[in-house]
């Protein structure tokens, strides 16, 4: 296949990939102040859009790990073909989906980067993995980045309800009920940092893409068109929602209150954005589960789902590995050359169009996300609105 062809094929997903992933973590930034009512649902997934678009442009640190760091160069450049990394996005991108449909918050960066690992090594051997960079820039920011977020989560959660003075099950506090202004502030926060880490990946990717094909430079950064369409594809997909995992996220792994909810968006930026600098290419979507975990656990009277934070643990387990090895098996598939890359996008497409189909089935949107929004919004209501509310029951 003509490599013009297969580069445009190869940028066309890798930016599906960054739609996917906009909609997969939309629930990141968004899922806590939708569940308590700090945010109406449409409202929440429109603002979370604008400021990742605006933070994809803030740095290209993840990107360069990505472009020149995960995969290795030997004497001819960078050892991947492009039909690889296309084989590699099918992968990444078929895992977010079905991951996406049972309502899991798994990595779609981890996706990503099983899906590329397990593609590169069918195309050039085990050798063509940096697994240092593996290691120090994917790996340990895995394992550490959710338990620092989640004690920072569970030390500000508990200052919160210290400084208030209050009841921890006080759900009817005016104070505490303010932290839902709070809330639009540190969700917003959450989202911008999404955009910074996350956008960047597909950029990466894309370079790495062009770098392969010998249209750029070994070690090139991302170019600015690079950057602006990754952007708008990450912040086309966060507006489109991602309900399914908004729910689990916002109301199946802990009952979310205002305070908590603030201290868990706060937690959850701050890590990420610190990441971001130090160009780790961690998952947002752990950030954000272990900072709601950290922060159900922080306030006294709450309970943790454990069975659901189980099964989102097993999801981060073992999406590295299955999303790599969808992404051999294409790989496999696309060394049959021409053939074997239609093969893989006709074989892609209808996985995607099932998946949708599945979907419609049970479907989730903005009206049914989160059952618990009324109720929550009645328990930040001033103390003087919520014995009206109580008069009007009564009558």
């Amino acid at each position: 296949m003509d490599l013009t062809v297969i580069v445009v094929l190869v940028i066309a997903l890798a930016l599906f990939f960054d739609f996917t992933n906009g909609f997969h973590d939309t629930a990141n930034a968004m899922a806590t102040p939708i569940a308590t009512g700090a945010l109406k649902p449409k409202v929440a997934v429109a603002l979370a859009a604008i400021l990742n678009l605006v933070g994809a442009f803030l740095s290209t640190e993840v990107a360069k790990t990505i472009s020149n760091g995960l995969i290795k160069e030997g004497d001819g450049g960078v050892q991947i073909l492009p039909e690889m990394i296309f084989a590699g996005l099918i992968g990444a991108i078929i895992w977010n989906l079905v991951t996406w449909l049972f309502g899991l918050p798994s990595s779609s960066s981890h996706a990503l980067f099983g899906g590329l690992i397990g593609a590169a090594i069918v195309g050039a051997g085990f050798g063509v993995v940096d697994y240092s960079v593996l290691i120090s820039k994917v790996i340990l920011p895995a394992l550490v980045a959710p338990l620092v977020a989640g004690l920072v989560a569970f030390i500000a959660t508990r200052l919160a309800y210290a400084i208030t003075r209050m009841p921890a099950s006080s759900a009817q506090s005016g104070v505490r009920g303010r932290f839902r202004y709070g809330q639009i502030f540190s969700s917003s926060l959450v989202a911008l940092a999404h955009g910074t880490n996350d956008a960047q990946k597909t950029m990466g990717v894309i370079t790495l893409t062009l770098i392969s094909a010998g249209l750029l430079p070994a070690g090139s950064g991302p170019e600015l068109w690079i950057i602006v369409a990754c952007a708008l594809a990450i912040a086309i997909g966060t507006y489109s929602g991602g309900w399914r995992i908004i729910r689990t996220l916002g109301a199946g792994l802990t009952e979310v209150k205002p305070a908590q909810g603030f201290a868990a968006e706060t937690s959850t930026a701050a890590t990420i954005l610190a990441s971001s600098h130090l160009g780790f290419a961690l998952s947002t979507t752990q950030v954000a589960s272990g900072s709601v975990i950290g922060s159900g656990l922080g306030r006294r009277g709450a309970s943790v789902r454990w069975r659901t934070a189980g099964r989102i643990g097993l999801g981060w387990l073992i999406t590295l590995p299955a999303s790599a090895i969808v992404g051999a098996l294409a790989a496999f598939v696309a060394t049959l050359g021409a053939t074997g890359i239609i093969i893989d996008l006709v074989a892609g497409i209808a996985v995607i169009v099932t998946i949708f189909v599945l979907s419609r089935r049970n479907k989730v949107d903005s009206s049914n996300a989160i059952s618990e929004v009324d109720a929550a919004t009645i328990a930040v209501r001033s103390p003087k609105a919520t014995r009206r509310k109580r008069k009007q029951v009564q009558k």
